[in-house]
């Protein structure tokens, strides 16, 4: 039986249990928690006078929970609906609506941030500064505000105090993934310290404003050619941990619809050009938006530059990477999925994943091949890619398979960009715009560029292997001599090929040898012929014929009273 005594870091943050007990108990989540140790929960959410919530379906239970606890457990659902392989698609569908609108802090307050953290008085710093936030978000707001050069920009300040207030949301996470994963047989295999351990690491990276500087300054720098997609110009000078200054966009998010078509926005070609945008971050950089909903996503009116208006794209705080390795799998995943083959895609799933002790990849495949086949020779036009990733997701997580961060932000992706699409214009279709990036992904392979750069990648892992090749087995040798390596060998009915083998040893040898002396005309003689050497071929060829009769018979030398 657990005793607080037990989790002092849970003691430390009493008071914050004990709010998100209760928050549990009022949404009717708190069945798990109680089994706990009753005497545990019990002093935390007996007389809380709150009724359940039961006309609200447990998703949006779990949604409407992690909105009232705040911050920290905001962006757990945020994260958390990026895995669609541990929690699946209804659920991560509900988590992806999860928005946070806090109150502003004090402006006072705001500009001792901005002033503590680039060192200089705001007067210095802006022409202008608006007092009033545009927007303000769980970790941080948002001000309008314009520099001494005339230009307009966007300066996103973090809340106070915000990294005590994660570091304690954290540790109670923490502790409580790790009660849960030891008494909790049905929470176990989604692996819910480690989903924890990665969300902290993709918190803590957020929390930290330099990385979103330097991801919009990868993607304007891969976009720089493409004036129908922006990200908004970073002011590394007005930057730092705490505080980001970036261009600001006045445009019309997609959130919007009727104010988008009413500037102009053509939801057909906005839709194919959003999506090419992503596809290209996929499939051409390896960097992409892993958090693309309506709300950071931007249509900038037409200009003289740009007749056709453009795609702005905001919040780059969350992206995903893909090396070269993870790209070459994911195009045979796109190729086996466009191509139904159930084989490759578990194959792949293995692979990448992290599979249980218990897993069956024969089940997992057959599964696969019966989804597969309710789109065999389905026209291309009308295979929704979104639906069948959703299912294949599904089954993933039935088989308690763990995907890689990226594998699944891009998953959530590619299932985010068709229900965008399709929402846009009901005739988008995602499948026709992999094709042309599925041919390049050949024509990539057979390039001699791409050999070129596999053969240096290839040239490297030799040389590290040569190079480490001496130290390990110096390492070996010293190991062997202490005695610190046991070789153990476990065989089974090798009796027989011993007696083989060594027979026949033996007979080689004798042969010869006695064709040697015959050779050699060895004393004594008959009639010009080595005695010795004549008897000793005959017998090895006569043992020779009885080695190939016993092998043929029975794989034994001798035959035993009452042996088959």
């Amino acid at each position: 039986m657990l005793n607080l005594t037990d989790i002092p870091r849970l003691a430390r943050s009493a008071g914050r249990l004990t709010e998100i007990t209760r928050v549990l108990a009022k949404y009717g989540l708190a069945d798990a928690l109680a089994r706990l140790d009753n005497r545990f929960v019990r002093r935390w959410t007996r007389d809380t006078g709150l009724g359940r919530i039961s006309s609200q379906s447990r998703e949006v239970r779990i949604r409407l929970v992690l909105t009232e606890l705040g911050t920290t457990f905001i962006k757990f659902g945020q994260v958390l609906s990026t895995r669609r392989d541990l929690i699946g698609p209804a659920l991560s569908d509900e988590l992806a609506r999860l928005q946070s609108h806090v109150p502003g802090d004090p402006f006072e307050v705001t500009r001792a941030t901005i002033e503590t953290e680039l060192g200089k008085p705001l007067e210095e710093l802006f022409k202008t500064f608006d007092s009033e936030p545009l927007a303000s978000a769980s970790i941080g707001q948002v001000h309008k505000a314009t520099l001494h050069n005339g230009r307009k920009v966007a300066v996103k300040v973090q809340h106070p105090d915000i990294h005590r207030r994660v570091a304690d949301d954290l540790a109670i996470l923490a502790e409580l993934a790790a009660l849960a994963e030891q008494y909790l047989s049905e929470f176990r295999v989604y692996r819910p310290v480690a989903v924890v351990a990665e969300f902290e690491r993709v918190l803590l990276r957020e929390l930290d404003f330099r990385r979103e500087l330097r991801h919009l300054q990868l993607f304007r720098a891969a976009f720089a050619n493409d004036p129908g997609v922006r990200f908004p110009e970073p002011y590394p000078d007005h930057s730092r941990a705490r505080v980001l200054t970036m261009e600001l966009f006045e445009g019309i998010p997609f959130s919007n619809p009727d104010a988008v078509r009413a500037v102009g926005g053509n939801f057909a070609d906005l839709a194919r050009r959003g999506a090419r945008a992503f596809l290209d971050m996929i499939f051409r950089d390896g960097l992409f938006h892993a958090d693309p909903h309506p709300g950071n996503v931007f249509f900038l009116p037409p200009t003289e530059s740009r007749p056709d208006g453009a795609i702005g794209l905001l919040d780059v705080g969350m992206v995903g990477r893909i090396d070269d390795r993870l790209r070459e799998r994911i195009d045979r995943g796109v190729s086996a999925v466009l191509t139904k083959d159930s084989a490759t895609i578990t194959e792949l799933i293995v692979q990448v994943g992290d599979v249980p002790s218990q897993f069956d990849p024969a089940a997992l495949e057959g599964e696969v091949a019966e989804q597969l086949a309710f789109y065999h020779g389905m026209p291309l036009e009308q295979f929704q890619l979104g639906t069948a990733l959703n299912e294949l997701t599904d089954a993933i997580r039935r088989y308690h398979v763990m995907l890689p961060a990226p594998i699944a932000l891009l998953l959530r992706v590619l299932v985010m960009l068709e229900g965008t699409g399709r929402l846009l214009a009901p005739d988008f279709n995602l499948v026709e715009l992999l094709e042309p990036y599925k041919k390049s992904s050949v024509l990539k392979k057979l390039s001699p560029k791409g050999a070129l750069r596999r053969l240096i990648g290839t040239a490297s892992d030799w040389d590290e292997l040569v190079r480490a090749f001496p130290r390990q087995m110096r390492n070996l040798m010293r190991m062997l001599s202490r005695r610190e390596i046991g070789v153990e060998l476990s065989h089974r009915h090798l009796e027989p090929s011993v007696n083989r083998l060594v027979f026949g040893l033996m007979m080689s040898s004798l042969f010869v040898g006695s064709a040697m002396m015959w050779a050699a005309k060895a004393e004594p003689l008959v009639y010009g012929i080595s005695l010795f050497g004549a008897l000793g071929c005959f017998t090895s060829t006569m043992l020779g014929y009885r080695l190939f009769r016993a092998i043929q018979h029975s794989g034994r030398l001798e035959e035993r009273d009452g042996e088959q």
